[in-house]
């Protein structure tokens, strides 16, 4: 599949919508990749470069699930910054639940790029955000 296909594919919004997500995570080389957004609801792809990670960062308002699609990782959360007491290795198959208010980040280990699927409830970003890289998206600052 042509990688341009994130950028062409059409945008779903809140409508329904069937997918292969595995196979997509897979094959996305974005950092974050939104693939659907609905009222409550929303879905993301992301592809962490090795020795790289998410980023230490919170959502007061927003649960998270995050699955492991392929790759090695570690997960940290905690309440506080400086204080995440929550460390669990992770690999396929995996999945992450992050309470709102839980400040998380997750840690590529392995020796290729972790992909995962992300949902998040309510949705955080944008309907049709494609970060290609980490930097793209801290510069998006939302």
């Amino acid at each position: 599949m042509n990688m341009d296909y994130f950028d062409r594919q059409k945008d779903w919004k809140a409508q329904p919508y069937v997918e292969n997500v595995f196979q997509k995570a897979v094959q996305n080389t974005n950092y974050r990749t939104e693939i659907w957004t609905g009222c409550y609801a929303q879905m993301t792809l992301m592809c962490i470069p090795v020795c790289s990670d998410i980023g230490l960062e919170i959502h007061e308002d927003t649960d998270q699930m995050i699955r492991i699609e392929q790759g090695m990782g570690l997960v940290k959360m905690g309440n506080c910054k400086d204080r995440l007491d929550f460390q669990k290795k992770v690999c396929k198959g995996d999945i992450v639940f992050v309470p709102a208010g839980t400040w998380h980040n997750v840690i590529n280990m392995g020796r290729m790029p972790l992909k995962v699927s992300v949902v998040y409830a309510p949705p955080h970003h944008p309907s049709g955000t494609v970060h290609r890289t980490k930097e793209e998206a801290e510069d998006a600052n939302y």
